[in-house]
């Protein structure tokens, strides 16, 4: 299965949109997935259901440091390296869906949401675009790694 088919099926089994991007990748990252889910569950709903970044954009984020990141904390050039790729990835996810804002993505005027998670339904699945930034993400994140 691509990349791109397991975290839209991640995301339809019920996982955040964080933990879907994490887990596609949970193949050539050095830890097993439900470390990987439990490290990416927070970033879901924007950051908890704030509405801030997307999940999707964050689980680029998180893969991109567990494949690329870097352990010393002086080495400057390394900082450069991953803080480059970081705004070239959301700059790619940003010109492919207009914005890396999870309220904006979905055209809530709310910053703060209801920390409920909302139900998987067939209506929830129609009307938010979230399947579709999930598998932007990993086709992004696979065209720059």
């Amino acid at each position: 299965m691509k990349k791109e088919e397991y975290a839209q099926k991640l995301f339809t089994d019920g996982y955040n949109c964080a933990q879907a991007v994490v887990g596609a990748f949970s193949d050539i990252i050095p830890l097993d997935f439900d470390t990987l889910i439990k490290l990416a569950s927070p970033f879901g709903g924007g950051m908890g259901r704030l509405r801030e970044v997307c999940g999707a954009v964050s689980g680029m984020f998180i893969v991109l440091g567990f494949l690329d990141g870097y352990t010393d904390s002086d080495n400057l050039t390394k900082k450069k390296e991953v803080y480059e790729k970081v705004q070239l990835l959301s700059k790619e996810f940003e010109k492919e869906n207009g914005s890396i804002i999870c309220r904006e993505l979905l055209g809530l005027s709310i910053k703060n949401d209801n920390p409920e998670p909302s139900k998987r339904t067939e209506e929830y699945y129609q009307k938010r675009p979230c399947v579709e930034m999930v598998k932007s993400a990993v086709r992004i994140l696979e065209n720059n790694i």
